[in-house]
């Protein structure tokens, strides 16, 4: 039997209830969404008593599927006041899976301002008291908890997260124990930190009931086989995410200098072939591929090392390349390697925070390009210093504060890294979405089209947001995209064996367009409307110098996907 594990920080009480019928064929995403729907109101304080902090396992988490252990994290959220879904990799999502919980739903607020930490066994969980641990690092913390609970899974919070700052994460812990995979977006360590929880540690793994064994041993094997072949497989494997920034600069859409240009003069030195290269010379503690999670396949992340062979941070990736490196028009990969790592460890979201000191910089508070100065502003973030509260809190604040116009939001989210007048695609995306600026509700940058023409950017959007549903309500990583979505039989198989369903393509089409439906209702009731899908005048009126071209699908295509999300 599977549970739903209910903490209340204010009485202390831990509940395990069963699952209620209408959630057991609901995982990920949606099962988040239909919680947060059924049990918070949209028009609450996003840090307040009322909202609930939502930790969903997908519906194939805890078994040995390759890349099958994305957690789900949702709440509303305290950046762009409405719903929200973050995900991540690690070993979170596997460990509540094995010890039979399919959602772990955090309520009320504490007394007196207390930590806590959530310990998760299978012969009791508890909180217990953790203020000896306010106001550290993320790292020093995950370490403390390993310590004690060895081989321990572990998400927490950084200083940032106790502060309720809108751009603070939460971290979760990868298959080596480091605590690096990130649920990022969306202000959601800022509601943990309002719980008063610095952390969750499940100390022991277990195994996740499988109903037909047989046949899922047979569906696991195709599945596993049809990612090896698959051509993506191999070049997550080679270079990992760092492999979008040649492209993403090739068309033109490199976010540079606070989005004032889309194509970076020193790409070439901050690109994945020069991040593998620096790996592979460097050797040491270096990994050119790595898993986040046990078992998987792809291996797209990596450990960054430097000139000893020491890592500097595990993993660097596509978005922090660019947000904490061209955005800030920084060229050197150990430069960002070292904001990066001070983001994970205060915990605070990269594009977020890259987006905020661009703006910043615009503002400037520092040059760009100044990567010495940069680290100065996050440490200001650490310290909790009055600019640091202002940059904590993102992006569109630090624009308000500062009387900066040009600042790369939508839903007060920051944009990650894909330039929406150049990838017009993604810049549909960004509208559309429930969750603000997000490019992995349906990522539109490797489709062959011509991506500065509006022309059916709205209808691919759409596509792809589609088809990204399915994968966030599964728990299977997007990078399995490239072999899986021609093959949505396969992941139908592994779900009606794992629970002995006879389900078909109809009920899995239907699961992700109600999943998007219920995010419109909640953002809906939370008092969005079409006006909150546009642009500010930095996008749909300052050109792009390499195009000369801003955002111009028109806003009655964009009215027209958020209807069809609307109404399936």
């Amino acid at each position: 039997m599977e549970y739903l594990l209910r903490v209340d920080v204010a009485s202390k009480r831990v509940v395990y209830e069963p699952v209620p019928e209408v959630y057991q064929p609901l995982g990920g995403r949606i099962l988040t969404a239909r919680i947060l729907l059924d049990e918070v109101k949209p028009t609450c304080e996003p840090l307040g008593k009322h909202n609930k902090l939502i930790f969903a396992t997908g519906l194939l988490a805890g078994t040995p599927v390759s890349s099958s252990g994305r957690l789900s994290i949702g709440a509303k959220s305290p950046l762009t006041k409405g719903i929200k879904e973050s995900n991540s990799g690690g070993t979170l999502a596997a460990r509540l899976a094995q010890m039979s919980i399919k959602a772990l739903i955090i309520e009320g607020l504490p007394e007196n301002n207390s930590l806590s930490i959530l310990v998760v066994e299978p012969q009791g969980s508890k909180l217990i008291p953790s203020d000896t641990y306010k106001e550290m690092g993320v790292y020093a913390f995950a370490d403390s908890m390993q310590e004690r609970f060895p081989d321990a899974s572990v998400a927490c919070i950084g200083p940032a997260g106790e502060r309720l700052y809108n751009a603070a994460g939460v971290a979760i812990t990868d298959k080596d124990g480091c605590p690096s995979r990130y649920c990022g977006r969306g202000g959601l360590g800022a509601v943990m930190g309002a719980k008063g929880l610095k952390g969750i540690v499940i100390p022991q793994k277990g195994k996740s009931r499988v109903i037909n064994e047989e046949d899922f041993k047979v569906a696991t094997k195709r599945f596993s086989q049809t990612l090896k072949d698959a051509p993506s497989t191999k070049a997550y494997k080679e270079l990992g995410t760092a492999a979008m920034l040649e492209r993403v600069n090739s068309l033109c859409g490199l976010p540079t200098r606070n989005f004032s240009q889309g194509v970076f003069e020193k790409a070439d030195d901050i690109n994945a072939r020069a991040l593998v290269d620096k790996i592979l010379e460097r050797g040491g503690e270096g990994k050119q591929s790595h898993a986040c999670m046990p078992g998987c396949l792809i291996q797209c992340s990596n450990v960054y090392v430097d000139e000893n062979g020491k890592t500097m941070v595990a993993p660097l990736e596509y978005e922090s390349i660019v947000l904490l490196g061209s955005n800030l028009g920084i060229g050197d990969l150990d430069d960002i390697a070292r904001l990066n790592w001070h983001c994970n460890d205060i915990g605070v979201d990269t594009i977020e925070m890259g987006a905020a000191l661009g703006v910043a910089m615009e503002a400037n508070l520092a040059s760009f390009g100044d990567a010495k100065a940069a680290l100065d502003l996050l440490e200001k973030v650490r310290e909790g210093t009055p600019l640091g509260r202002v940059l904590g809190n993102g992006s569109g604040i630090t624009g308000e504060v500062f009387g900066v116009i040009n600042v790369p939001v939508v839903k007060n989210q920051g944009m990650p890294g894909y330039d929406p007048r150049a990838i017009k695609g993604m810049g549909v995306t960004y509208l559309t979405t429930a969750m603000g600026a997000d490019h992995t509700a349906g990522p539109t940058a490797r489709a062959e089209v011509d991506h500065a023409s509006a022309k059916d950017q709205a209808d691919l959007s759409l596509k792809m947001q589609k088809l990204i549903a399915m994968f966030d309500c599964t728990g299977l990583c997007l990078f399995c995209i490239g072999a899986v979505a021609p093959h949505p039989d396969l992941v139908l198989e592994l779900i009606n064996a794992r629970f002995g369903w006879d389900k078909d393509l109809e009920w899995l089409n239907n699961m992700y367009q109600e999943m998007m439906q219920i995010e419109y209702e909640f953002n809906s009731r939370a008092g969005f409307t079409k006006f909150d899908n546009r642009f500010n005048e930095a996008f749909t009126e300052r050109e792009l110098p390499e195009l000369s071209t801003v955002f111009d699908v028109p806003d009655d295509e964009i009215d027209r996907i958020c209807d069809s999300i609307k109404h399936g």
